[in-house]
């Protein structure tokens, strides 16, 4: 299944019922205008497959993750501003936290991450992308 991954796609590991992790999602797929994002969540079976082969304890990670397959993974708050960095435009905005030390970044990530059920709620399940973003979606 790792093998039939698209090979030139950015993969975005993502929280399928938490819905500020949603929200980001809606807000990447719109500014993704050179189609380098897929989308996965963390409970799918292919998110847990992935976790597994980057090495990835899959009961200890329950936010973001970017894979981009062959290369390099990343979790967190350095997940986040990769995603940024491959954005570009107004996300660029963003890189100049990249200097900061992972432990720093991550703190303020981790905060966010405690919080956001509290903040923004949580779906029953994970969501069902429409036929116009369907292809983004592994």
């Amino acid at each position: 299944m790792i093998d039939q991954l698209p090979k030139h796609k950015k993969i975005i590991l993502f929280d399928g019922v938490c819905n500020l992790c949603d929200d980001v999602v809606q807000k990447i797929i719109k500014a993704d205008t050179t189609d380098q994002f897929r989308f996965t969540s963390l409970q799918s079976e292919i998110g847990q497959k992935i976790l597994d082969y980057i090495g990835v304890n899959r009961n200890k990670i329950d936010s973001i993750v970017l894979y981009i397959p062959g290369e390099a993974y990343y979790i967190k708050s350095q997940a986040a501003l990769q995603i940024a960095k491959y954005l570009g435009g107004k996300y660029s905005l963003l890189s100049p936290f990249s200097i900061l030390p992972t432990s720093i970044s991550d703190l303020a990530y981790n905060y966010i991450a405690k919080n956001r059920y509290k903040w923004y709620g949580k779906k029953e399940s994970c969501m069902i992308p429409d036929q116009t973003i369907l292809k983004k979606f592994l």
